[in-house]
């Protein structure tokens, strides 16, 4: 709309610099009365003037108050046209057509406009500024009216018949070219424009840049686009251009700078959203900084910026056993443990306790896991539910389930299995023989009664 009403200004001035003409020329052949010298010439005969000047009081009345009449100015001209329009030199013609356009333009009418500016582009001695105009805002109006092809069509016509190049025309077939997905011709439009302004002394706002920059993404031209992005950051430092550094270095396979610049975003304070906490995080542990990786998906959470659901409460703990954090794991690994539907959180937990040998209740929670059920290794659990009771001295209940981890598992995990079970019964035999050597100990250095009392 903005570009329609530099429009509409341009074409009124056009209307009132040809109506505003001095008077000898205006009464020119008034008094010798023939009309072939006015159709040859490039004044408005006093007929065609007087019809003009009405239509201009009730489209732009001198009292600033009054309201314009199109309609009236509507009906005056056509009636003009009818009347004498076959008979107009070719600048009364010109003259008449622009006020049509003004009176379309005023009711947005854009397509009754445009076929207007059309008919004008026929007139053969129209003068070559207004030439130009009329293509350049039909370039316009058929871009409001989204004829694309239209829009690129008039503004090559402007710039094959210009001395002089224009940034609206540059951004008008930019833009026409995008619509109609031509991304490898709107670029270099974009670019002239671009640098016509700044070469006018101008300056480009960051949408200018983001413009080109998605037609960058969209060619995946990701070095052009890696370079203008750190001009943007440079010139801007906004928050959406630190976001595509790191996009463009992962398009570019450069995950560790990506990864970098992400958390240059971080420490900026412009992380704010859950998606990119959880990027930020899982990718620090996939590059072997789980720790960090930790700490920052614990303040999202904090933050309640990121939700601390079973799915984000599961990395978290993943992330602390990544880093041999098994203390710090516990209390995520719970809270992931009582969401979960399955026995795999369960299932982590019961190791973590495992592993800070509390083994009862890791024993609890491997027990709690094939309960629930839906895991993703029975066998695997069973084995370490095994061992925690070995620990215990729960020997019966370590063979239990050692036994039912042979059955279940595939031909490695049996054997691993069977294997263990061997273990349990020499564990179970050498605690027996400890157990039965210290009884026979404490039976031989029974004191004897004491002397005193014999």
């Amino acid at each position: 709309m903005r570009l329609l009403n530099k429009l509409k200004l341009g074409i009124l001035v056009a209307v009132l610099s040809m109506a505003m003409l001095p008077l000898q020329y205006v009464m020119a052949g008034e008094e010798q009365r023939a009309p072939p010298t006015a159709r040859q010439s490039g004044t408005l005969g006093p007929a065609v003037m007087r019809a003009i000047s009405s239509i201009q009081e009730m489209m732009q009345p001198e009292d600033e108050e009054d309201e314009p009449d199109y309609a009236s100015a509507k009906v005056a001209l056509d009636e003009l046209y009818e009347r004498r329009f076959e008979r107009m030199n070719d600048f009364e013609k010109s003259t008449t057509l622009n006020f049509y356009t003004n009176y379309y333009l005023n009711m947005e009418d854009y397509p009754g406009a445009i076929g207007i500016f059309q008919q004008m582009l026929l007139i053969e001695t129209l003068r070559a500024d207004i030439r130009l105009r009329t293509h350049r805002s039909l370039g316009q109006l058929f871009a409001s009216e989204e004829d694309w092809q239209g829009s690129i069509d008039n503004y090559e016509m402007w710039r094959e018949q210009s001395e002089s190049e224009d940034e609206i025309v540059f951004r008008g077939l930019s833009y026409a070219h995008y619509q109609l997905e031509n991304f490898e011709q709107a670029q270099p439009f974009w670019i002239s424009r671009m640098e016509l302004v700044l070469s006018e002394g101008e300056t480009l706002e960051r949408d200018d840049y983001s413009y080109l920059n998605g037609l960058y993404f969209t060619l995946e031209d990701f070095e052009s686009a890696l370079e203008l992005t750190k001009t943007m950051i440079v010139l801007f430092d906004d928050k959406t251009d630190w976001q595509n550094l790191s996009a463009i270095y992962a398009g570019l396979e450069e995950d560790d700078r990506g990864v970098q610049a992400l958390n240059l975003y971080y420490l900026k304070g412009m992380l704010d959203d859950n998606s990119r906490y959880i990027n930020l995080s899982q990718s620090l542990a996939g590059i072997d900084i789980p720790h960090s990786g930790a700490k920052i998906l614990a303040e999202g959470m904090e933050k309640e910026v990121v939700e601390t659901d079973e799915e984000n409460l599961t990395r978290l703990t993943q992330m602390h056993l990544m880093a041999s954090e098994y203390e710090n794991a516990l209390e995520p690994a719970i809270a992931a443990a009582e969401a979960d539907e399955t026995g795999n959180a369960y299932d982590t937990l019961g190791y973590i306790q495992y592993v800070l040998h509390d083994y009862e209740a890791a024993a609890q929670a491997f027990e709690e896991a094939l309960v629930k059920g839906e895991l993703s290794d029975r066998s695997d659990t069973l084995m370490f539910l095994s061992r925690a009771r070995l620990e215990l001295r729960e020997f019966d209940a370590a063979q239990e389930a050692a036994t039912e981890a042979a059955d279940q598992g595939d031909e490695r995990a049996s054997k691993s299995a069977r294997d263990f079970l061997r273990a349990i019964d020499g564990r179970r035999t050498y605690i027996n023989t400890i157990a039965g050597r210290k009884e026979d100990a404490i039976d031989f250095y029974q004191p004897y009664l004491s002397l005193i009392h014999i």
